[in-house]
């Protein structure tokens, strides 16, 4: 089958910068589907994207749908014809709908009975006819958020749209929609060539618009020349320019064609903290900063343009006027902030409501302290640090900086706190505190840090489960659930061996009198371990390896995580299906039986079996060997010493009848496997290992 390259292009005004790339490829999955269902095939499919257009090219598509053979099953040959061989109705009835007389109908057999069938073939449609339908229907379907409509029209789009290409091979396809009626014109860069490019190959599409129109239409294309020119302007200035992806992202979706200028500011502003500068060089400016061999911000920034400007040296004045006052504000933002202490700011938190139900924030600082001040006791850490930073923690909330800046809240508290004198201490974990902020962020350095960060986060998951709002499916306005890993994973990388069932008692009693769910605790520890399920799965570790650990509920997170290592290295062991095995029969004996036996503990005096007196034996000397183990939580050690139990507990039962029709004898033997499986429970179940 013949095939043409298809352009589709959808000239706007200018499209949301940061919905530009998601846009474009939600563009691309709409046609790409649709050409699908048609049954329309082609080599590949491009995107491009710009400011002001949305396009595709879409290579080699078949011009015309393949010939459809459609079947069609009639009555069964019994009802079909009488005796005598003549039609009745029901044929007579099917061959007039196929058009056709009795005698060109097929037959066919279907789930056993002979049928009349007739075959018809149905032309494909041709591409160029199916083709403006699909642009009209990708174009309603695209995702965006809010609508907008223009002019006198009721059409809505994400922006006005001023026109469209839709050609097939060298033909213009007719559309007409949204006020415009499509053609094979495209529009070059608004300052530098804003006429119209005509477009008579599909293929010649960008090169045309990079020659003629002065912009760069492939997205990809455009951000790695960014990121180039954003290199060449550091080593010009013989320091770094550091590339912040989403801003690198969010600039290419600003530009047709880039332009990169480096302009400075007064070194006095360095005396503001870098990261506030920063941020006003970026939100408010979409500038990138330099820094040199210590990385050490330097009073320069570099800026994309969208003009190839023939005084380049105006253009870089002109960021450098407009950049000052930025970094004028965060300078007196700073410098006023300062005029007032840390600690002067913390009543005023009373005002600012945290959850209806469970204060504010003043509140929450005051419920955090005292919890980070229980977990130190027991990670043997500072107290007093902890409590002073937990009450510091949310005071630079109501400071002008982070008023400003909301993303410096934590880093403000820490230049504040160190500008009031507060200890090293302290200031590092104010900084801290909510670490880590996404999945693979780093974590808190500093052990008040890190007990800060988890006070604060575990405070906000008790609250808010203790009052009847945990996170549902696809709700979790509080981020429960990235809280719930960021504890594990300071628990667990920095070995912190904190019981955190203790931990969520102390952060309930630290709620005082509000009205708490009777099974709060039990509701959030649950919470918490489930995390643990998708950690592992994402590192390779069966289901039923999580399972037997997450049976025992171990309360300490660091444990839990040992125990998991334990286990899943003992599972690689050739030892591990048959003493799974024997566990799992043990466990399903052992729950049949309401009492094994007077004491529970098996009597030597019963063994009569030479197989049982050897498992006994086997036993109790694990029992010696491995107590230390399981103590200093050496869980590896102590399976890997239970694994050679295997031949004691294969022969007990290929030679033991364990339900006894003596019921002493009976009792005897199944609390002798009950001493067997306390020994493999002193680190998990291993019944589920290959429970499936």
């Amino acid at each position: 089958m013949s095939t043409q390259d298809l352009l589709i292009e959808i000239g706007t005004e200018e499209l949301p910068p940061k919905a530009l790339s998601f846009l474009s490829h939600a563009l691309e999955e709409l046609i790409k589907n649709s050409l699908k269902s048609a049954g329309l095939h082609s080599k590949s499919v491009k995107r491009f994207a710009t400011p002001r257009r949305l396009a595709l090219l879409v290579t080699e598509l078949d011009v015309a749908q393949k010939d459809k053979q459609i079947k069609r099953i009639g009555p069964a040959l019994s009802a079909a014809f009488e005796t005598n061989g003549e039609a009745t109705p029901a044929a007579l009835g099917f061959a007039r709908s196929c058009g056709v007389e009795v005698n060109q109908l097929g037959k066919t057999k279907k789930e056993g009975v002979e049928k009349l069938s007739f075959l018809s073939s149905e032309k494909g449609s041709e591409t160029k006819d199916l083709i403006p339908d699909i642009v009209t229907q990708a174009m309603n379907k695209l995702p965006v958020p809010k609508r907008m409509r223009w002019g006198e029209s009721r059409e809505e789009f994400v922006r006005p749209v001023h026109w469209i290409i839709i050609l097939f091979g060298n033909k213009v396809l007719n559309l007409s929609a949204y006020g415009v009626c499509s053609s094979n014109k495209t529009f070059g860069h608004r300052f530098h060539h804003n006429f119209e490019i005509p477009i008579d190959d599909a293929a010649d599409y960008e090169n045309r618009l990079e020659v003629t129109g002065h912009v760069i239409p492939n997205f990809e294309k455009r951000k790695e020349l960014i990121r180039t020119l954003l290199r060449e302007e550091g080593v010009k200035a013989n320091a770094t320019t550091i590339i912040d992806e989403e801003l690198l992202e969010e600039v290419s979706s600003l530009i047709e064609y880039p332009v990169a200028l480096t302009g400075n500011f007064d070194p006095e502003f360095l005396e503001v903290p870098a990261e506030a500068l920063i941020l006003a060089m970026k939100s408010h400016q979409k500038c990138f900063y330099l820094v040199d061999a210590n990385n050490k911000l330097l009073p320069k920034f570099v800026a994309i343009s969208n003009i190839i400007s023939k005084d380049p040296a105006q253009v870089i004045k002109g960021n450098e006027r407009v950049i000052r006052p930025r970094l004028a504000d965060a300078r007196f933002f700073f410098e006023k902030d300062k005029e007032s202490t840390l600690a002067s700011r913390m009543e005023p938190l009373g005002a600012i409501v945290f959850q209806d139900k469970l204060g504010s924030v003043f509140d929450k600082s005051k419920r955090v302290a005292s919890l980070a001040k229980e977990i130190a006791i027991e990670l043997d850490a500072e107290e007093a640090l902890c409590e002073r930073a937990a009450l510091l923690s949310k005071c630079d909330l109501i400071t002008n900086m982070v008023g400003e800046f909301a993303d410096l809240q934590g880093l403000m508290g820490a230049y504040y706190a160190r500008n009031d004198g507060e200890p090293i201490e302290v200031c590092e974990a104010l900084h801290e505190q909510y670490l880590p902020r996404f999945a693979g962020d780093k974590l808190p350095e500093s052990t008040t840090g890190a007990i800060l960060a988890i006070a604060d986060k575990l405070d906000t998951m008790v609250g808010l489960f203790g009052i009847g709002q945990p996170p549902t499916g696809s709700k979790d306005p509080f981020a429960l659930r990235r809280s719930a890993i960021g504890i594990l994973r300071i628990l667990v990388e920095r070995e912190l061996d904190l019981n955190i069932m203790k931990a969520i008692s102390a952060s309930i009693s630290a709620h005082g009198d509000t009205d708490f769910q009777v099974d709060t605790d039990e509701l959030v520890f649950d919470f918490l371990l489930e995390r643990f399920r998708a950690w592992y799965q994402e590192s390779g570790i069966s289901s039923g390896v999580f399972q037997s650990v997450f049976v025992i509920k171990p309360q300490r997170p660091l444990d839990f995580y040992h125990r998991i290592q334990a286990v899943n290295s003992f599972n690689k062991l050739s030892e591990a299906v048959a003493l799974s095995a024997a566990n799992k029969r043990v466990s399903n004996l052992l729950s049949k039986q309401e009492r094994v036996s007077e004491s529970g503990i098996c009597n030597v005096d019963l063994l009569v079996e030479p197989s049982e007196k050897v498992l006994y034996e086997a036993i109790q000397d694990k029992i010696l060997e491995v107590a230390p183990m399981f103590e200093e939580g050496n869980y590896t050690a102590g399976l890997q010493s239970l694994s050679t139990l295997k031949q004691a507990v294969d022969v007990f039962f290929d030679n033991v009848l364990v339900m006894h029709e003596d019921e002493r004898i009976r009792a005897n033997r199944l609390a002798l496997l009950q001493e067997l499986r306390a020994l493999f429970l002193r680190t998990a179940d291993i019944s589920y290992l290959h429970s499936n």
